[in-house]
């Protein structure tokens, strides 16, 4: 009998490989739900490519722009999709028709390891395991709503939505939030506060608390009750659930707000961890096929393929290649006890090269890291200065002066800095929804924190435009303009940009 992850009309052969890959991952210890693999031909894979690698999606433009855009690229041999993964259960990956029998094995060995990745790392922990299905009922919602209400307005309201996917909080599904309530009419007067007083003696008061001491502490009160009677009472990160609580929207509106804030939840461990996925699917690719899986006929095009995938240019950073190099200077590190304080306090350079303490703890320190970590965290505990000497990694920049793309540093700590900066909150800026109610207008303020991460104002200008299609009131954002602290407003018909007093 066929296995319940096996999928009717795969070939024989494929299924062999399959059955032999799937073993081997399994003996490196490798925990991943059922697989389902499907063959489509390129333009099958383009296809659904486009649609974020679900066979079914809602209707937009956007899905056809991106598959023609693919299919460009792959007519003219500027790029080709060899595999696709659907965090799921049962996951279900796309094999590419034509593909050697060699690239065949190298893709299921990827796509095992992606979907250990998804089942173990703690950042997948909370997304919907079923959302091949959820995304199917999300387009059949959609379009019920477009036969409705026509496609026209809906698809200008998605493309409103689309355009601030990204205003989320993506450590929103990790904590536990009891948000008040918010009633009519139940205000009770308060009993007046008594100001706090330094203790002192009777004649003493006068000089241990001052009226000027007591009205900067009555001040202090005053201006702590305004803050708690601002809505909301702390900044929100998570602006698309503010907006679906808060903003006059339609039903049909709300509805379609909130799959666009689910999808985004769905996708967004994949940003986040990109550089580990993708390099613990090629450190466990690589081992499969170099220790078990390859043929001696088979050596050189598994090679120059694998070769191709980690390949850099010094003009971008390829995550497979740094994402596989990290994971291997992990298991090197932590095999040879080079990790501790012992290992810190060396400053012998000779006997640091030498050190080999032979603990063999790299594969259980692999699978812990692949378990806890996103590419923040992992980029900062465990690139080290002597991975980056040894990866020959710096950073560039753009030379007014001579036109070109220059090496600004290979200083370690800049270098990680900046990398650092650019993987941050998946590469947006942090936007906090401040006051519903800012000036007593109805109107809705954000500010802009700046931690590493600027504005681009052409963006900023046109998310406040958005963000005024949903909350139909002024947008004011508080940002920073070339250092200097920045009112940007749209009323819905003049935008304008004011300084703001430090």
């Amino acid at each position: 009998m066929p296995r319940e992850h096996e999928i009717i009309g795969l070939p024989r052969y494929l299924r062999e490989i399959q059955d032999e890959i799937e073993g081997y991952a399994r003996g490196f210890g490798l925990d991943f739900f059922p697989v389902v693999f499907e063959v489509l031909t390129h333009e099958e894979m383009n296809e659904v490519a486009a649609y974020g690698g679900f066979p079914n999606r809602y209707p937009h433009w956007r899905f056809g722009m991106e598959y023609e855009q693919l299919s460009k690229s792959y007519r003219y041999g500027l790029s080709k999709i060899y595999e696709m993964v659907i965090n799921n259960n049962p996951a279900y990956a796309y094999l590419l028709e034509g593909n050697s029998l060699v690239d065949q094995k190298l893709v299921m060995a990827h796509v095992f390891a992606h979907v250990d990745f998804f089942k173990n790392n703690y950042w997948f922990s909370k997304t919907n395991r079923r959302m091949i299905d959820e995304m199917a009922n999300h387009g059949s919602r959609i379009r019920r709503t477009m036969e409705r209400w026509g496609v026209e307005r809906v698809e200008e309201f998605l493309d409103t939505c689309l355009s601030i996917d990204n205003l989320i909080d993506p450590h929103s599904p990790f904590i536990e939030r009891h948000r008040p309530v918010r009633k009519e009419n139940d205000e009770v007067e308060a009993p007046a506060e008594e100001i706090p007083r330094l203790r002192s003696k009777d004649y003493m008061q006068p000089y241990i608390n001052p009226d000027e001491f007591l009205e900067r502490q009555r001040k202090r009160i005053e201006d702590e009750k305004k803050r708690e009677k601002r809505f909301p009472p702390q900044p929100e990160r998570d602006v698309l659930q503010f907006l679906l609580e808060n903003a006059p929207l339609e039903r049909w509106e709300r509805e379609i707000l909130e799959i666009i804030r689910q999808e985004a939840y769905y996708f967004a461990p994949q940003a986040m961890t990109k550089i580990q996925n993708e390099g613990w699917a090629s450190f466990w690719h690589s081992r499969i096929m170099t220790e078990k899986a390859l043929g001696a006929a088979e050596v050189i095009d598994y090679a120059d393929h694998a070769a191709g995938v980690l390949a850099t240019d010094g003009k971008s950073l390829n995550p497979y290649k740094l994402g596989v190099e990290l994971f291997r200077d992990i298991e090197d590190r932590w095999n040879r006890g080079r990790f501790g304080k012992d290992w810190e306090d060396c400053e012998d350079m000779d006997a640091k090269r030498r050190w080999d303490r032979r603990l063999g703890l790299g594969r259980r320190k692999v699978f812990q890291v692949r378990a806890l970590y996103n590419d923040v965290t992992f980029i900062d505990e465990f690139m080290t200065l002597d991975f980056c000497k040894d990866q020959k990694l710096f950073s560039f920049s753009w030379s007014n002066r001579n036109e070109r793309w220059e090496i600004e540093t290979r200083e370690f700590e800049d270098v990680k800095q900046k990398l650092l900066f650019a993987l941050t909150n998946m590469k947006n800026p942090f936007l906090y929804v401040e006051d519903a109610n800012f000036g007593n207008r109805g109107e809705l303020l954000l500010r802009h924190h700046h931690e590493g991460i600027d504005l681009r104002l052409d963006h900023a200008r046109e998310t406040i435009k958005s963000l005024f299609t949903i909350w139909k009131r002024p947008i004011v954002l508080h940002t920073i303009v070339e250092g200097k602290p920045t009112q940007l407003r749209f009323d819905g018909s003049e935008q304008t940009a004011t300084p703001l007093k430090p």
